[in-house]
C-alpha cells in the first residue's frame, strides 16, 4: 500500500491512498472552520512537530488508521495544536488544545470529538481553567455559563473516568454522548460559538508584564501538561494503532511536551 502524508492544509487534502483522495471525514467541517478562524484572526507561524510525529499510518487490525497533526504559534497564542485520526468507519477523532501566550492567564481551549462506528459519539469542549480561585473563575469561566445554557442537551454531566472534574475543567463544559445528526448540527453550532467567545476574551485580555506573573502561568501550563499526560486515556488508542513506542513519543514530545514521562518501576 502506498500512502503519502501531505504537508498542505487539511482543508485541501489529508492523505492519498492508492492514488485517490480519502473520502469525506466526519469532523472535516470542524477542522476547516478551526483553520479558517485561526488564519483569519492571527499571524500564524508553523511550530515544529518532532520528526515522525506529524503523520503516521497504521495497517494494524481490520481498519487502517491515519493520524495527522498540525501545530502553530502567534504572539497571542503559544501553542495551537490539532490532530485528526481517520480509521474509516471504525473511528473518527478530532482533538485540539490551544495554549495562550503565558502573558495571558486565559484558560486553555480544549476540544475532543470522538466517534466510533458512526454510532458512539462523544464530545468534550471547554475553557480549561489554569486556576480555581474565585476571582479567576469569575473573570474567565462564569462568562461561559450563558453560552453553555444554549446547549443543555450537550451538557449531560457524564462521569469522568480518568480525570478529576474539578481540576482543569470548568463547570460549564460541554460533555455529551450523542448521535451523528446532532454532531453535524448542534455540536457544530456550539463549536463555532465557543471559538467565537474564546477569541473575544483573548482580544480584550490585558497581558501581564511582570516576570513573576508570567512565570506563574508558565508553571500552570506545565502542570496542565503533566496532569494530562499522566491520565490521557488516548494513549492506549494510539498504541493500538501505531505501537507503544510511537504513542509514547506522540504523548510526551507533541501533545504534552512539557510533561515528564512517569518512571516505570524496575522489575526485581
Amino acid at each position: 500500500m502506498q500512502l503519502a502524508c501531505l504537508s498542505i492544509p487539511y482543508s485541501q487534502k489529508l492523505c492519498v491512498r492508492y492514488g485517490s483522495v480519502l473520502p469525506s471525514l466526519m469532523y472535516k467541517p470542524f477542522l476547516n472552520h478551526l483553520e479558517q478562524s485561526l488564519f483569519q484572526r492571527f499571524d500564524l507561524r508553523s511550530r515544529l512537530i518532532p520528526t515522525g510525529l506529524e503523520c503516521q499510518v497504521s495497517s494494524r487490525g481490520k481498519n487502517p488508521a491515519t493520524i495527522r497533526s498540525w501545530c502553530y504559534q502567534c504572539p497571542e497564542l503559544r501553542k495551537i495544536r490539532y490532530t485528526y485520526i481517520d480509521a474509516g468507519s471504525s473511528a473518527q477523532i478530532l482533538n485540539s488544545v490551544i495554549y495562550p501566550h503565558p502573558a495571558y492567564e486565559l484558560p486553555l481551549l480544549g476540544i475532543d470529538f470522538l466517534s466510533f462506528g458512526q454510532v458512539k459519539n462523544l464530545i468534550v469542549m471547554d475553557f480549561q481553567p489554569l486556576f480555581q480561585d474565585e476571582d479567576y473563575l469569575r473573570k474567565y469561566i462564569y462568562p461561559l455559563k450563558q453560552l453553555r445554557d444554549r446547549y443543555p442537551d450537550l451538557a449531560q454531566n457524564l462521569e469522568m473516568k480518568f480525570y478529576d472534574a474539578n481540576q482543569y475543567f470548568s463547570q460549564y463544559l460541554l460533555f455529551a454522548k450523542t448521535d451523528a445528526q446532532t454532531v453535524e448540527t448542534r455540536v457544530f453550532a456550539a463549536f463555532k460559538d465557543y471559538l467565537d467567545l474564546y477569541w473575544q476574551m483573548l482580544e480584550t485580555a490585558k497581558p501581564f508584564t511582570e516576570p513573576v506573573d508570567i512565570q506563574r502561568i508558565v508553571q500552570a501550563q506545565k502542570d496542565y501538561d503533566q496532569y494530562s499526560a499522566d491520565r490521557d486515556p488516548a494513549s492506549g488508542l494510539f498504541s493500538s494503532y501505531f505501537g507503544h513506542e510511537w504513542a509514547e513519543r506522540f504523548l510526551y514530545e507533541f501533545l504534552f511536551e512539557d510533561a515528564v514521562p512517569l518512571e516505570v518501576p524496575a522489575v526485581s
